[in-house]
Protein backbone atom coordinates (compact mmCIF):
# COMPACT_ATOMS: atom_id res chain seq x y z
CA UNK A 1 0.00 0.00 0.00
CA UNK A 2 1.12 3.58 -0.15
CA UNK A 3 -0.13 6.20 1.68
CA UNK A 4 0.52 10.11 0.99
CA UNK A 5 1.17 11.61 4.47
CA UNK A 6 2.65 14.80 4.89
CA UNK A 7 2.66 15.79 1.00
CA UNK A 8 4.99 12.31 0.63
CA UNK A 9 4.12 9.43 -1.33
CA UNK A 10 4.63 6.65 1.69
CA UNK A 11 5.05 3.07 0.61
CA UNK A 12 3.78 0.60 3.42
CA UNK A 13 4.84 -2.53 3.75
CA UNK A 14 1.94 -5.14 3.05
CA UNK A 15 3.12 -7.62 5.30
CA UNK A 16 3.34 -4.85 8.60
CA UNK A 17 -0.59 -4.30 8.20
CA UNK A 18 -3.70 -5.29 7.91
CA UNK A 19 -6.24 -3.57 6.38
CA UNK A 20 -8.46 -3.19 9.16
CA UNK A 21 -5.40 -1.73 11.18
CA UNK A 22 -6.00 1.98 12.69
CA UNK A 23 -4.21 4.51 10.86
CA UNK A 24 -2.98 5.67 14.11
CA UNK A 25 -0.52 2.44 14.86
CA UNK A 26 0.20 2.83 10.86
CA UNK A 27 1.36 5.83 11.56
CA UNK A 28 2.80 5.34 15.50
CA UNK A 29 4.59 1.48 15.17
CA UNK A 30 4.84 1.32 11.40
CA UNK A 31 6.08 4.56 10.00
CA UNK A 32 7.60 5.77 13.38
CA UNK A 33 5.60 9.21 13.46
CA UNK A 34 5.05 9.46 17.03
CA UNK A 35 3.58 12.87 17.10
CA UNK A 36 -0.01 11.50 16.66
CA UNK A 37 -0.64 10.38 19.97
CA UNK A 38 -2.78 7.45 21.59
CA UNK A 39 -5.33 8.74 24.27
CA UNK A 40 -8.40 6.48 24.41
CA UNK A 41 -8.69 4.20 21.62
CA UNK A 42 -12.46 5.22 21.05
CA UNK A 43 -12.70 8.31 19.39
CA UNK A 44 -13.42 10.17 22.52
CA UNK A 45 -10.10 12.29 23.16
CA UNK A 46 -8.73 13.61 20.34
CA UNK A 47 -5.13 12.82 20.85
CA UNK A 48 -5.27 10.99 18.10
CA UNK A 49 -6.78 13.42 15.41
CA UNK A 50 -4.98 13.68 12.17
CA UNK A 51 -6.25 15.25 9.29
CA UNK A 52 -7.19 13.62 5.89
CA UNK A 53 -7.55 15.29 2.98
CA UNK A 54 -7.87 18.67 5.36
CA UNK A 55 -10.49 17.06 7.62
CA UNK A 56 -9.85 16.32 11.58
CA UNK A 57 -10.27 12.44 11.91
CA UNK A 58 -9.70 10.58 14.75
CA UNK A 59 -6.79 8.23 13.46
CA UNK A 60 -7.58 5.31 16.06
CA UNK A 61 -10.68 4.10 14.74
CA UNK A 62 -9.98 5.12 11.08
CA UNK A 63 -8.93 1.93 8.77
CA UNK A 64 -5.88 2.67 7.52
CA UNK A 65 -7.85 0.95 3.92
CA UNK A 66 -10.22 4.44 4.45
CA UNK A 67 -7.32 6.66 4.01
CA UNK A 68 -5.82 5.09 0.69
CA UNK A 69 -5.04 7.79 -2.01
CA UNK A 70 -6.13 10.28 0.43
CA UNK A 71 -3.92 13.17 1.77
CA UNK A 72 -2.94 12.47 5.43
CA UNK A 73 -1.20 15.18 7.20
CA UNK A 74 0.17 14.62 10.75
CA UNK A 75 1.51 17.12 13.66
CA UNK A 76 4.60 16.39 11.63
CA UNK A 77 3.81 18.23 8.99
CA UNK A 78 2.09 21.35 10.38
CA UNK A 79 5.43 23.29 10.72
CA UNK A 80 9.26 22.81 11.49
CA UNK A 81 11.17 24.17 14.22
CA UNK A 82 12.53 26.47 11.58
CA UNK A 83 9.28 27.88 10.26
CA UNK A 84 6.37 26.99 13.02
CA UNK A 85 2.98 27.27 11.84
CA UNK A 86 0.92 30.32 13.26
CA UNK A 87 -0.47 27.72 15.47
CA UNK A 88 2.10 26.83 16.70
CA UNK A 89 3.39 29.95 17.18
CA UNK A 90 0.00 31.26 18.55
CA UNK A 91 0.00 27.90 21.04
CA UNK A 92 3.63 29.06 22.35
CA UNK A 93 2.76 32.54 22.65
CA UNK A 94 -0.70 31.72 25.04
CA UNK A 95 1.41 29.23 27.00
CA UNK A 96 -1.34 26.62 25.85
CA UNK A 97 0.41 23.25 26.89
CA UNK A 98 0.88 22.33 30.20
CA UNK A 99 1.12 18.40 30.03
CA UNK A 100 1.04 18.60 26.44
CA UNK A 101 0.03 15.27 25.33
CA UNK A 102 -3.37 16.24 24.01
CA UNK A 103 -1.60 19.00 21.70
CA UNK A 104 -0.77 17.37 18.55
CA UNK A 105 -4.36 16.50 18.10
CA UNK A 106 -5.90 19.88 19.15
CA UNK A 107 -3.38 21.43 17.05
CA UNK A 108 -4.51 19.40 13.97
CA UNK A 109 -8.30 20.52 14.65
CA UNK A 110 -7.23 23.68 15.06
CA UNK A 111 -5.48 23.61 11.39
CA UNK A 112 -8.54 21.86 9.80
CA UNK A 113 -10.99 24.39 11.60
CA UNK A 114 -8.78 27.32 10.24
CA UNK A 115 -8.57 25.92 6.62
CA UNK A 116 -12.66 25.50 6.43
CA UNK A 117 -13.32 28.78 8.87
CA UNK A 118 -10.81 31.74 8.42
CA UNK A 119 -11.96 33.94 10.85
CA UNK A 120 -13.77 31.54 13.27
CA UNK A 121 -16.41 32.81 15.97
CA UNK A 122 -15.92 31.67 19.52
CA UNK A 123 -18.98 28.92 19.11
CA UNK A 124 -17.18 27.69 16.05
CA UNK A 125 -14.37 27.03 18.08
CA UNK A 126 -16.13 25.66 20.69
CA UNK A 127 -17.88 23.35 17.66
CA UNK A 128 -14.43 22.16 16.04
CA UNK A 129 -12.78 21.77 19.20
CA UNK A 130 -14.30 18.61 20.78
CA UNK A 131 -10.57 17.54 21.76
CA UNK A 132 -10.33 16.46 25.36
CA UNK A 133 -7.82 18.00 27.82
CA UNK A 134 -7.18 17.07 31.18
CA UNK A 135 -5.76 20.09 32.27
CA UNK A 136 -7.96 22.15 31.28
CA UNK A 137 -6.40 24.98 28.81
CA UNK A 138 -9.72 25.72 26.97
CA UNK A 139 -9.43 29.31 26.95
CA UNK A 140 -6.10 29.04 26.35
CA UNK A 141 -6.93 27.26 23.10
CA UNK A 142 -9.37 29.49 22.15
CA UNK A 143 -7.14 32.53 22.19
CA UNK A 144 -4.67 30.80 20.42
CA UNK A 145 -6.43 30.31 17.51
CA UNK A 146 -7.91 33.89 17.24
CA UNK A 147 -4.58 34.90 17.57
CA UNK A 148 -3.24 32.07 14.42
CA UNK A 149 -6.30 33.11 12.49
CA UNK A 150 -5.46 36.88 12.38
CA UNK A 151 -2.05 36.15 11.35
CA UNK A 152 -2.72 33.69 8.58
CA UNK A 153 -5.51 35.98 7.36
CA UNK A 154 -2.94 38.98 7.24
CA UNK A 155 -0.31 36.34 5.88
CA UNK A 156 -2.75 35.82 2.64
CA UNK A 157 -3.63 39.76 2.53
Amino acid sequence: MELTINGRKTPVDDAAIAPEMPLLWVLRDVLELTGTKFGCGVAACGACTVQVDGVAVRSCVTPVSAVAGKAIQTIEGLGTAEAPHALQQAWVQHQVPQCGYCQSGMLMAAAALLKKTPRPSDADIDAAMTNLCRCGTYPRVRAAIHTAAATLRAGAA
